[in-house]
């Protein structure tokens, strides 16, 4: 690690802590030359290999921004947004995996967007899975509304038995 301000490279590390509910860990260091404090923060880097075979750093606010395309004109606030972008992310580091496949990004969108919002799970859905006709909606909503129904039959199950 060279020193931000004297460019040397022998620095050493005074703490470590976990940071970012442990994506990163965040190190206090001290320059041998000149003796200055700084901190750096380390994160494994995750990598998207694309179809193409290209592979590029994941970038959260891609992720989001592509979201944020069905979601345009629904009740979805920008805190939403980064919500589900934080828990895209966390889903694909808890993986262990260091690459991931393109695919496996719009997979971690669908169900966290399924809760959000339908209407824009169901956009979402029309391009990532690429419908070809109205028989792909169909058999989507009935997919999402049997999700729905058995989620609602297990809320109403639990509710029970903590009532009795």
């Amino acid at each position: 690690m060279h020193c931000p301000f004297c460019q040397h490279t022998d620095t050493r590390v005074l703490d470590s802590r976990v940071a970012d509910e442990g994506v990163s860990i965040r190190r206090r260091r001290v320059c041998s030359a000149c003796e200055k404090r700084f901190t750096t923060i380390e994160q494994m880097q995750l990598m998207v290999v694309k179809r193409s075979g290209a592979v590029e750093p994941f970038q959260r606010d891609k992720a989001v921004a592509g979201v944020a395309k069905a979601c345009k004109g629904r009740p979805v606030s920008a805190d939403d947004l980064a919500r589900l972008g934080h828990q895209v992310e966390q889903t694909l580091r808890a993986s262990g995996c260091p690459e991931i496949e393109a695919h496996q990004v719009g997979l971690a969108v669908l169900e966290p967007l399924s809760q959000l919002d339908e209407v824009a799970y169901l956009r979402f859905a029309s391009v990532y899975k690429a419908f070809e006709s109205a028989d792909d909606f169909a058999a989507e909503i009935a997919s999402l509304m049997a999700r729905s129904a058995d989620g609602e039959l297990a809320e109403h199950t639990a509710a029970g038995r903590t009532s009795s």
